[in-house]
C-alpha cells in the first residue's frame, strides 16, 4: 500500500530517546525540551518557541493569551481542519468564517474586511496545506482595525511568505507534530511569538498556571491546562527537527515529479509556487474538475482500489451541526474545494516508481 503521509524516521530518534530513558527524564521536565524548543526558534527566526501537547493546545494557548473571550469574533477560513474553529469556542469566542482562494484554497484577504465588526478581535489565517496567506495585505488589515493575528501554520511548517517563514508575521505562529506532519513527536505542537510577555503567559498557562512557593510548593491563581510537551516526545522532535531541510526537498522534489506527470492533463489542476509563497507541500493537494473523466470521489476509489491511499480536502466547518448559525461571507469556494480536492500520497519516503505509478492511473482517467 502506499499511503498518505507516512513519517520518515531515520536519525537520532531512538538515540535520544534512549537517553531519555536512561537518565529518568521522560515526562514534563528533561534537556531536550528546551534543545527542542531553542532549535525550532533558530529554524524560524523567532525570539521564543514553546513546546505544548498538539497544534489544537497552541491553538487554544494563543487565544487565550491574548484575552479572546466571550461575545469577541475571529476570523477564519471554513476550509480548514476542525481544530482552528473548536479553539475559539474553546474560549467562548465565535468564529466568523471567511471564504478562500480557488487558486491556493487560503483565506481570501480581499474578503476579510467586509466581515469585521466591533466585536471582531483577531484574524486566524490558515496556511493549507503548505500555502501561504498573503500576511502582508493580513497584516495592513490587521493594523487598521487594531486586531490579533494567530497564524495557524500546523499544516504549513518550512513554507515562506516573501522569503519569510509562516508563522512568524502575527502576535503568535501554530504548529503541530502530529504523525503526519513535516516533523513528528507522534503527537505534539509548538507556539512561537517575538514577544518576551506573551511568551511568559503561555508558558505559564501550560504548565497549569503553576506559580512555585520558597517552600518548593506552589499556587494556582488561574485556569490553567496540562498542555507541556514531554521531555521523550521532544528528544523525538528534535531529532526530526534536525532532518527537516532534507524533508523539505523532499517534499519538493516529490511535487515537481507529480507536477511533471500531471502537467496539461484536463481537468486536474496541479499546486505551485508563486513569486510571493514558497509551498512546503506538505500534502500534495490537486483539483479535479468537471472538465475530467471521473468525480473527484470516483478517483478516490480507483485508487483504494489500487491500494493508493488519498484523502479528499476538509469538509467546510460552517456546514458542521455546530457551527452552521456562525455568521459567514459568501462560501463559493470553499464549497467548491471541498467537493473537488484530493490530497495524494506525500509521505518524504515517497519513490519516483511510486508517483508515476499514481499519475498512471490517473491519466486513464482524463
Amino acid at each position: 500500500m502506499i499511503p498518505l503521509c507516512e513519517p520518515a524516521i531515520a536519525g537520532n530518534e531512538i538515540k535520544y530517546i534512549s537517553e531519555c530513558i536512561e537518565k529518568r527524564w521522560i515526562s514534563t521536565y528533561g534537556e531536550f525540551i528546551k534543545r527542542f524548543e531553542d532549535k525550532f526558534k533558530e529554524f524560524l527566526g523567532v525570539k521564543h518557541a514553546i513546546a505544548v501537547s498538539s497544534g489544537t493546545a497552541a491553538l487554544h494557548l494563543a487565544l487565550r493569551a491574548l484575552n479572546i473571550r466571550e461575545e469577541d469574533e475571529v476570523i477564519i477560513p471554513s476550509l480548514t481542519f476542525i481544530a482552528t474553529a473548536n479553539a475559539v469556542k474553546y474560549v467562548g469566542a465565535e468564529p466568523v468564517f471567511v471564504d478562500v482562494r480557488k487558486d491556493t484554497f487560503v483565506l481570501d484577504v480581499e474578503k476579510v474586511e467586509e466581515m469585521i465588526t466591533p466585536k471582531t478581535k483577531a484574524i486566524i489565517p490558515v496556511h493549507l496545506y503548505g500555502y501561504a496567506a498573503d500576511m502582508e495585505k493580513l497584516k495592513k488589515i490587521a493594523e487598521k482595525y487594531n486586531l490579533f493575528i494567530i497564524e495557524d501554520a500546523t499544516e504549513a511548517l518550512g513554507s515562506k511568505f516573501k522569503g519569510r517563514y509562516v508563522g512568524t508575521f502575527g502576535e503568535f505562529g501554530c504548529f503541530s507534530f502530529n504523525g503526519n506532519k513535516l516533523i513528528t513527536t507522534g503527537n505534539g505542537g509548538m507556539i512561537v511569538t517575538n514577544r518576551d510577555d506573551l511568551a511568559e503567559y503561555v508558558r505559564y498557562l501550560s504548565s497549569q498556571a503553576k506559580t512555585m512557593l520558597s517552600n518548593n510548593g506552589f499556587v494556582h491563581n488561574e485556569i490553567g491546562y496540562n498542555y507541556r510537551l514531554p521531555n521523550l516526545l521532544a528528544a523525538f522532535g528534535l531529532a526530526q527537527l534536525e532532518k527537516i531541510e532534507e524533508f523539505l526537498r523532499a517534499k519538493r522534489r516529490n511535487a515537481e515529479i507529480y507536477n511533471l506527470y500531471l502537467k496539461d492533463i484536463k481537468g486536474i489542476i496541479t499546486p505551485f509556487d508563486t513569486e510571493e509563497v514558497e509551498n512546503s507541500y506538505w500534502l500534495y493537494s490537486i483539483v479535479v474538475t468537471e472538465n475530467f473523466g471521473i468525480t473527484r470521489d470516483e478517483l478516490i476509489d480507483e485508487l483504494k482500489k489500487h491500494e493508493i491511499e488519498s484523502r479528499p480536502f476538509f469538509q467546510p466547518i460552517h456546514l458542521m451541526r455546530n457551527f452552521r448559525n456562525c455568521k459567514k461571507s459568501e462560501m463559493g469556494n470553499t464549497e467548491y474545494l471541498a467537493s473537488h480536492g484530493v490530497n495524494l500520497p506525500s509521505s518524504v519516503s515517497l519513490e519516483e516508481k511510486e508517483i508515476e505509478l499514481i499519475c498512471r492511473i490517473i491519466k486513464r482517467y482524463a
